[in-house]
C-alpha cells in the first residue's frame, strides 16, 4: 500500500499553525470591518467564461480548469483532438477553480447590483488556486484576504488602502516594510515617449521583472517583444527614477511633460500622497516606483504592492485601480480599487522574524481533571458554568491517573489544571493548579470564575 502524500504546492495546518493562521486572518478582519468593509463569500468554482481573458495570457494558463463530469471526451473527433491545447481545454472543461478573489467579486458586483448600495465595500477571506511552479513562498493553494471599492473613482480610497496597509501590517509587527505605488498612466505615458504608444502592456510584463532579473534582460526581453534599440534608450530615465526618491515627482512630471495621460497619472500620485499627509500616518513607508507594472492586465490607476524589508520573500500585499473590470460582465464604467494580502507570505515573513505571540497555540485554557463517575458528573457542572463564563474549558475524557492527566496538559499547553477529587466534590473548594508555575490554590468556583472573567 503506498503512503499518502500531498499535492505540490499545498500544504496541511496542524493546531499550532492555525492558530497562528487565525490571528492573521482575526488581525486583517477587524481592520477591514474598521474602515467600513462588508463581508462576502463566492464559490470556489467559476465558469471559464468569468475567468479566462482576465488575467492576460500568462494568468490564462495559470488556471486550474476541471474536466466536465462523465465521458467529457464523448463526441471529439480526431481534428478537434489535434486543435492545440486552448481549443481543446474549453471543449473537455467548462469550469475552473477561482485564480483570485477580485474577478469573482465583479462578477458579483454585476449579478447583485440592485441589492448593493454604492459605493460597495467588500472584504474576502477565502483560497484561491494557480498552476504554478511551486516554490518557497509560491503556493498552488493560498488565502487571501481582498478587501474593494467599487462604484467610485476617489482618490481617498487609494489613500485609505495605503493607511490600511500600516495598520495591518504594524498590528501584526511587520514594522519594517515598504509600500510601492505606481500609477499604469505613467506607464501608458512612458510608452508614448519612448515612441512605442499603446505598448505598454507588453513593455509592463518585461518592466515587472526588473528586480527578478536585471536590467541586461529586462532589455533583451523588450527587444524580443519587438521595441526597437531607440525606444530601450529614450527608456533609461525609468532606472534611475527607481533608484532615486528626490524630488521624483518633480522629474517624473518633467520626464513625462509631453504625455497627457502620464502626467495625469502623476497628478493622481502626487494627490494620494496629499491625502495620506493630511490624514496624520506618523513616518509613512511610502515609495514611488515607476518601475512597479503588476501583471495583471486589468490595473488602469494606481498599483500597489508590499514587501517585508530584511526577508527573502516576494511581495506580501498588492493590488490597484481598475476603471472597468466589471464591463466584461456587461456593466461598464463602475470604477474600483483593492487590495489583497497574501496569508500565507505574511506568514512565513512572521515565522522568520519570530512575531508570533507565544501563546497562539493555546485555545484551552483550563482543564478539569477526571478520576471517576462521581468525579466527572460534578466535573461536568463545573465544566457548564466555565464555559457560560466564557473560558475555553474541557473535561479529560477518561478516568486516568493524575500524572497521565497532567501530561496531556502539558503536551496541549494548556495553563490550568481544575483537580476535582471527593474531598473537592464534599466542600465545593476546589484546587487550581498553574502548570507554568506549579503552584496549587484551593478556591471556590465563583472564585476561579472571577479570576478569568
Amino acid at each position: 500500500m503506498s503512503k499518502p502524500s500531498l499535492a505540490r504546492g499545498t500544504r496541511d495546518f496542524g493546531p499550532a499553525q492555525m492558530a497562528k493562521r487565525n490571528y492573521i486572518f482575526d488581525t486583517i478582519r477587524l481592520i477591514f470591518q474598521r474602515y467600513g468593509f462588508q463581508p462576502i463569500e463566492t464559490p470556489a468554482i467559476e465558469n471559464l467564461s468569468v475567468l479566462m481573458g482576465k488575467y492576460g495570457d500568462e494568468g490564462d494558463q495559470l488556471l486550474f480548469k476541471i474536466l466536465n463530469s462523465g465521458n467529457f471526451a464523448e463526441g471529439l473527433t480526431e481534428t478537434q483532438w489535434q486543435e492545440g491545447y486552448k481549443k481543446l481545454t474549453l471543449k473537455v472543461s467548462e469550469k475552473g477553480l477561482r485564480y483570485d478573489l477580485t474577478v469573482p467579486f465583479a462578477r458579483f458586483v454585476v449579478m447583485n447590483r440592485s441589492d448593493l448600495v454604492m459605493p460597495f465595500k467588500r472584504y474576502q477571506i477565502q483560497p484561491v488556486w494557480r498552476a504554478d511552479r511551486p516554490q518557497r513562498g509560491r503556493y498552488r493553494e493560498f488565502y487571501q484576504c481582498d478587501a474593494d471599492v467599487v462604484g467610485t473613482d476617489s482618490l481617498l480610497c487609494e489613500a485609505e488602502i495605503v493607511l490600511m496597509i500600516h495598520e495591518v501590517l504594524r498590528g501584526l509587527g511587520v514594522l519594517d516594510f515598504t509600500v510601492k505605488i505606481n500609477n499604469r498612466k505613467i506607464l501608458s505615458g512612458i510608452a508614448e515617449i519612448i515612441g512605442a504608444p499603446g505598448q505598454e502592456g507588453p513593455m509592463c510584463v518585461a518592466i515587472d521583472k526588473l528586480d527578478k532579473i536585471g536590467k541586461e534582460k529586462v532589455e533583451q526581453e523588450l527587444l524580443e517583444r519587438g521595441f526597437s534599440a531607440e525606444a530601450i534608450e529614450k527608456l533609461q530615465p525609468i532606472y534611475e527614477l527607481a533608484n532615486n526618491q528626490t524630488a521624483i515627482f518633480d522629474n517624473l512630471r518633467q520626464w513625462l511633460a509631453g504625455s497627457e495621460i502620464g502626467s495625469k497619472g502623476v497628478a493622481e500620485l502626487e494627490e494620494v500622497w496629499t491625502k495620506v499627509k493630511n490624514f496624520g500616518l506618523p513616518s509613512p513607508q511610502l515609495q514611488l516606483d515607476v518601475t512597479l507594472a503588476r501583471g495583471l492586465s486589468y490595473y488602469t490607476g494606481a498599483i500597489f504592492e508590499v514587501k517585508a524589508n530584511g526577508v527573502q520573500m516576494g511581495s506580501i500585499s498588492g493590488g490597484g485601480r481598475y476603471d472597468n473590470l466589471t464591463g466584461t460582465f456587461g456593466m461598464p464604467g463602475l470604477s474600483g480599487v483593492g487590495i489583497s494580502f497574501g496569508v500565507d507570505r505574511i506568514y512565513d515573513v512572521m515565522e522568520e522574524l519570530k512575531l508570533f505571540p507565544e501563546n497562539q497555540s493555546i485555545t484551552t485554557q483550563v482543564m478539569i481533571t477526571n478520576f471517576d463517575a462521581d468525579a466527572e458528573a460534578y466535573g461536568l457542572g463545573v465544566l457548564r458554568q466555565l464555559r457560560e463564563a466564557g473560558v475555553n474549558a474541557e473535561l479529560y475524557p477518561d478516568a486516568s491517573k493524575l500524572k497521565k492527566q497532567f501530561d496531556y496538559a502539558d503536551r496541549k499547553r494548556i495553563p490550568y489544571v481544575l483537580i476535582i477529587g471527593s474531598e473537592e466534590i464534599q466542600t465545593g473548594v476546589l484546587s487550581l493548579k498553574n502548570m507554568h508555575s506549579g503552584e496549587q490554590q484551593k478556591l471556590t468556583l465563583a472564585e476561579i470564575l472571577g479570576n478569568f472573567v
